[in-house]
């Protein structure tokens, strides 16, 4: 299944175009979306989960579009899930009430997403706090308890903006071995212009800078980029390729179209930093 933007153009007043023909699909199960605070990840995000619609062009899951009226809509924002950067438990109600509340609002009915919400916590680590008032959780908790709501209406797709953001090491640590668990059967798109963890945690790369995609590949070629050994997107394709001005393909692989070989995401001692590929990316784009 994949996770497809098409000939994507969108600005938030005349003066500010920031997509226009962005093209990309993403069908890893683990994807992480990199680039700077600006880049324009939060947008298209919102846009992968029909929180906002493209001026022209499409957004599609497995082929269905939610702009085209009918059921495609519910049933695209059935299989998506978005978790939005703060999570805000909704007064009155418990953890489980509102993870229930979750489901029933993609089209469960109340018994469904009740029974539906203990398996969802359960899978979180959260079932033992499914009494407790949701304004009584800690921020780590309360992103988990996000993710529960995702689970609870059999979500295939789950877009996550800046999830560790504001969360300590240990609620970061959590929430990663979460994210590595739930790849097995879901589909995750992370955002973020955090690096920790990258490489242990995704299996694909996007980067998005300026509402142009400067990089797509699997995690050993973007960790190469910091020694040099893979170009990304621009550099691959040719100027313009993947941005908002042209919306061409993606570059993959090491320069001169040679197929890469299976990225097991295992860095070795030595092993150029993400940190460093990430800020040699941008750096030669900017």
């Amino acid at each position: 299944m994949a996770l497809e933007f098409h000939r994507i153009e969108f600005q938030y007043n005349r003066k500010a175009t920031l997509f226009a023909g962005l093209d990309l699909r993403i069908e890893n199960r683990a994807t992480v979306l990199l680039g700077p605070n600006g880049a324009g990840k939060s947008t298209l995000m919102s846009l992968a989960a029909s929180h906002l619609s493209p001026h022209r062009g499409s957004v599609t899951w497995h082929g269905v579009n939610p702009a085209t009226g009918g059921g495609d809509r519910a049933a695209y924002r059935r299989a998506v899930a978005w978790l939005p950067q703060q999570v805000t438990p909704v007064p009155g109600l418990s953890v489980r009430e509102q993870v229930a509340y979750c489901g029933w609002l993609k089209g469960m009915s109340r018994t469904a997403a009740w029974q539906a919400s203990a398996g969802a916590l359960a899978r979180v680590g959260l079932d033992r706090l499914a009494d407790r008032a949701g304004h009584q959780l800690s921020g780590g908790q309360l992103r988990r308890l996000g993710i529960a709501g995702c689970l609870a209406h059999h979500s295939e797709l789950i877009l996550m903006d800046e999830p560790t953001a504001g969360l300590d090491p240990t609620q970061r640590a959590v929430f990663r071995s979460l994210v590595e668990e739930l790849t097995e059967d879901v589909s995750v798109v992370v955002s973020t212009h955090q690096t920790e963890d990258l490489a242990e945690t995704y299996r694909h790369v996007v980067v998005l800078d300026r509402g142009r995609i400067r990089f797509q590949g699997g995690t050993g070629e973007f960790h190469a980029l910091a020694d040099g050994a893979v170009v990304g997107a621009a550099d691959a394709a040719g100027p313009g390729a993947g941005s908002a001005a042209g919306g061409g393909p993606t570059g993959r692989g090491p320069a001169g179209g040679g197929a890469a070989g299976p990225d097991t995401g295992v860095r070795g001692p030595g092993t150029p930093s993400a940190e460093a590929a990430y800020a040699r990316l941008i750096e030669r784009e900017t």
